[in-house]
């Protein structure tokens, strides 16, 4: 299974296999965090992971916590000390190693920021969306569905969209033949991007907006639409913003998704401030990766390369789609 791992440092990825432990699980969230002392959280919506409730030698299997594919959201545990105090030199984590040099300037990664909106009478939100390869069709899905798990249908559409526009979609476009192309995205575990964000905006006649964690680039698919959803980018991984009903002074969103708003009037302009708001936040969190410099693994050969470009070549020369991060 693989799991990411976002703590006060950064965001890294662990592969167990189907025998691992918790206390497995506990010694790799230590090395790739560097805490000693630490709560858990995972889940849409977020919920705790209570690992000192679980035996240490029993396996992750057996709880019946699916945790492949999903984020732990991981926290120093109250009172203890933060990683530079409790482990003189912690384990680099990989976007320590091949990410930018910007730090963290909280130690607090517990939960997505929250940003008050008393113009909406609610706060904004990050609602984090598993990491399973099909984060962008699940993010999206939530938006204009109300579903997350959409992503087959949302797949579908895609292809369809090809498949129905063959002057439009060129294999110069795609980057392959249009047919392979529709084979491969109706893949689960292939990623979505901007050919994706662009052909479901139409579809739906709705604005996309997306934002770079990393740089605050906002981009927009289907401008002028007369309503707009908004994902938030962190490099490899879509989630989506929403505005949680809450009550003065709007600082505290409700843990659950219910209730949110994640379609908003085009003409509000409040809410991309808002999204821009958190966002600034996020980053300040290191909550991204940074696609030119880190390390992928091709999960089909093995081979790892460096940046977005690297795989890519690497896709192109082989037909090799399935990467991750080389953890």
């Amino acid at each position: 299974m693989r799991i990411r791992v976002r703590g006060p440092s950064g965001q890294s990825t662990v592969t167990l296999d189907d025998t691992a432990t918790i206390k497995d699980l506990r010694d790799q969230i230590v090395e790739k965090t560097g805490l000693t002392a630490f709560d858990v959280k995972y889940g849409y919506p977020l919920q705790p992971l209570e690992l000192g409730s679980y035996q240490p030698g029993q396996t992750i299997s057996e709880t019946g916590v699916k945790l492949n594919g999903e984020s732990l959201i991981v926290a120093p545990k109250e009172g203890s000390k933060p990683p530079s105090e409790a482990k003189k030199e912690p384990p680099a984590t990989l976007s320590q190693l091949s990410t930018s040099s910007q730090k963290p300037q909280t130690n607090n990664a517990d939960d997505p920021p929250e940003i008050a909106s008393p113009e909406h009478a609610g706060t904004f939100v990050l609602r984090v969306m598993p990491d399973d390869n099909s984060c962008l069709f699940r993010a999206v899905g939530a938006a204009v569905m109300g579903d997350m798990d959409t992503m087959v249908e949302l797949r579908s559409i895609i292809a369809g969209a090809i498949q129905s526009n063959p002057t439009e979609y060129t294999a110069a476009i795609l980057g392959k033949k249009p047919d392979e192309y529709c084979q491969w995205i109706q893949n689960e575990d292939s990623w979505g991007g901007a050919i994706e964000l662009k052909i479901l905006s139409e579809y739906f006649n709705i604005e996309i907006c997306s934002i770079d964690v990393q740089t605050l680039n906002m981009f927009q698919f289907n401008e002028g639409a007369p309503t707009r959803c908004i994902v938030v980018y962190s490099g490899i991984h879509y989630d989506v913003l929403a505005l949680s009903p809450s009550h003065p002074p709007y600082t505290r969103a409700n843990p659950l998704a219910d209730g949110d708003t994640k379609i908003f009037e085009a003409v509000d302009p409040v809410v991309l401030e808002k999204a821009k708001e958190l966002c600034k936040v996020l980053q300040g969190k290191h909550y991204y990766t940074d696609t030119s410099g880190f390390t992928v693994r091709c999960n089909v050969c093995g081979g790892t390369f460096t940046g977005e470009r690297g795989a890519t070549k690497h896709a192109a020369e082989t037909g090799h789609y399935d990467f991750g991060e080389a953890g």
